[in-house]
């Protein structure tokens, strides 16, 4: 990195001691949302990030699943990596049943490519426009375009990591996508904004039956510590008008948060009052991510 480039800020650690969560966990039950990252001598970083995450072993992911009672999990690619995908890989190898994956690629990626990362476990692939330096408020769409024809055959899905409310025209200009779509953080729109343009596209699309919300990271849409009061809004309209297009993330290690780090039990027992519905329980952490990630 060269000297006159700012070091890109070091993250604080993931609490290691998840608590337990004060519901019975289904059978089956999925993490969409979690990332892998380190150690940096083997997975090195770009030098572009906004952040420099800590170790995050999958061992050390797997103890906080196992605590909470959640069998299967799907590993996102961060941002900090590019599209170099090996640290995610490599944790998908040591646990086929149970893990899926969510890749970082080029455009003019090749079928074969593709089809390699599907044997190993991707189902899907991450449009970032947030994290990331340059472009931002850009949506790519003649490289999305041209990547979802080559991903339909596959079953697989395009995840924007978005914040929708700057696309006041979203559910138009995705409309083309032919694959379904998945939209990190509640739609990732800053509470006093939840009723944005943007954000009623997201749920036109969702209510299409072509997006897919994910409830992680409350924290990212305030400045609030937890609970994050003001974003119960959004999650509870979210659960009223498109309850059969959620799913629930950990956002585990919690990287790049400006809030105090949080316990994986705590938010887990956010989310599960929020729900407050086991049949909506069921399908929004089983029923949901099995159809999706072809679980």
């Amino acid at each position: 990195m060269s000297n006159n480039t700012p070091t890109p800020p070091s993250c604080a650690a993931h609490d290691t001691h998840p608590k337990k969560p004060n519901i019975l966990v289904p059978a089956h039950a999925c993490d969409v949302h979690a990332h892998v990252c380190g150690p940096q001598e083997q997975y090195p970083l770009i030098a572009n990030r906004l952040y420099t995450p800590p170790i995050a072993s999958l061992k050390d992911y797997r103890h906080m699943l196992d605590t909470l009672g959640i069998e299967r999990a799907v590993l996102v690619q961060p941002s900090i990596y590019g599209t170099d995908n090996r640290a995610m890989l490599d944790a998908l190898k040591q646990d086929t049943q149970r893990l899926r994956g969510v890749a970082v690629v080029p455009f003019d990626l090749s079928m074969a490519e593709l089809e390699s990362l599907h044997s190993q476990g991707v189902r899907g692939v991450r449009c970032n426009i947030v994290d990331l330096k340059e472009d931002k408020g850009v949506l790519p769409m003649a490289g999305l375009k041209a990547l979802s024809k080559k991903i339909k055959p596959l079953g697989w899905h395009i995840e924007f990591l978005m914040h929708v409310n700057e696309f006041p025209d979203l559910d138009v200009q995705l409309a083309e996508l032919s694959v379904p779509l998945v939209f990190g953080h509640l739609g990732y729109v800053p509470t006093m904004t939840a009723k944005a343009p943007g954000f009623e596209g997201l749920l036109r699309l969702a209510k299409d039956g072509q997006a897919w919300i994910k409830l992680t990271a409350p924290y990212r849409l305030t400045g609030e510590e937890f609970p994050y009061p003001s974003t119960l809004t959004t999650a509870e309209r979210l659960m009223a008008e498109v309850p059969q297009r959620l799913l629930w993330g950990s956002d585990w290690p919690h990287v790049f948060i400006r809030s105090g780090m949080p316990n994986d039990g705590d938010l887990f027992n956010l989310f599960a009052q929020w729900v407050n519905n086991p049949q909506l329980l069921q399908d929004i952490l089983v029923t949901h991510p099995a159809a999706l990630y072809d679980f």
